[in-house]
């Protein structure tokens, strides 16, 4: 109940700041004859496939020839102040809605989005997979954001069924680029195409500065709990700070992740956290390289480490095309107490391709 009063005040007081700046606007005539002020909607997709290659011990090889995403969508706005979207994957053996939202965004500065989106924790989680710069997510992303939850939760794409604010404020420089930014969001914490078991609601916000412009620094939190397919309550309670630089083609994004309070006590879990640090750099407008290590400790210690080590070329012909080869090098210490051998090889050879 305190999550729920504490996410009113600070919606109350965003609606507050705009009324006046509302009431000094022109409105559009409204009325369910209406038919103008529209744009699209607009219908695309992509696809993403290719080949894996891998000698970890019982791997035999593959997975071999792979589609990893086919996604269609479509998006458009409405009196330029509501957008919406719808996002299908259709790839797999259980095509299902990825994205669904309405989103009013009439001010910069304080925006509503309700519907089933990307969670707003970690710089890496809401990007696209265009322009994450290697072949998957990081371990931070997948483990804690919600794409194979380290507490068993199935790949939900770090997405979840909410309501959050958010916006953009408090312009600097001579390029007037925004200092703040802030998302703020009520969440079921049941993941995708589900509906809440529980009274309860996860919070999960993110409060983001930017000194100079495309030089990120933020931190996150999370706040809730998961139920499971047999009842079982799992708290979620989570931070993550990092910083993200991105311009004139040149990327630089760094992350840390870790569990605090009750999901650290519950049912024998320890302690997790994570880390990657991720850098692109352009060698020509269509030919970046990206290096990227990637850090999870099941608890937070040597003994539960699995660190990937990865170069990857990406062959970027258009902005519609994009041709990826990847090394990927694993040292996995859980792996390795298992019997095995901790170190193993990947090659990933992707193919992106948007219509």
């Amino acid at each position: 109940m305190k999550k729920i009063f504490f996410f009113a005040a600070a919606l109350l007081l965003g609606s507050f700041a705009f009324a006046q700046e509302a009431q000094q606007e022109a409105q559009p005539e409204y009325g369910y004859k209406q038919t103008g002020f529209q744009k699209g909607p607009k219908v695309g997709g992509y696809i993403i496939g290719g080949y894996k290659y891998s000698d970890k011990d019982g791997a035999n090889g593959g997975p071999g020839f792979t589609c990893r995403l086919i996604r269609l969508y479509a998006d458009g706005t409405i009196f330029d102040d509501f957008k919406y979207r719808l996002q299908l994957q259709v790839n797999g053996a259980n095509p299902h809605t990825k994205d669904f939202y309405l989103e009013w965004a009439k001010y910069k500065a304080f925006s509503v989005k309700m519907g089933q989106f990307k969670r707003a924790f970690t710089f890496e989680n809401p990007m696209n997979p265009w322009d994450v710069g290697v072949g998957d997510y990081s371990f931070l992303v997948q483990k804690f954001a919600g794409m194979g939850d380290r507490l068993g939760e199935a790949n939900m794409g770090g997405r979840d069924l909410g309501v959050q604010i958010q916006g953009d404020f408090l312009p600097i420089g001579d390029d007037q680029h925004t200092l703040l930014h802030y998302q703020l969001g009520l969440w079921n914490g049941q993941g995708i195409n589900a509906n809440d078991k529980d009274k309860k609601k996860d919070i999960i916000g993110t409060l983001q500065v930017q000194p100079i412009k495309g030089l990120k620094v933020g931190v996150f939190g999370w706040a809730g709990n998961w139920i499971d397919g047999t009842g079982g309550n799992w708290a979620r309670e989570r931070v993550s700070a990092g910083v993200f630089y991105d311009k004139d083609n040149w990327t630089v994004r760094a992350e840390y992740a870790a569990t605090v309070g009750a999901e650290t006590r519950q049912n024998g879990n320890q302690t997790a956290d994570a880390l990657y640090l991720t850098v692109g750099v352009p060698v020509r407008d269509w030919f970046k390289v990206y290096a990227k290590w990637d850090e999870y400790r099941g608890a937070a210690n040597a003994a539960t480490a699995h660190d990937m080590y990865s170069v990857c070329a990406n062959f970027r012909l258009h902005k519609n095309l994009n041709f990826q080869l990847e090394y990927r090098h694993h040292e996995d210490q859980v792996f390795a107490a298992a019997g095995h051998a901790p170190g193993y090889n990947e090659f990933w050879f992707l193919t992106y391709v948007r219509f």
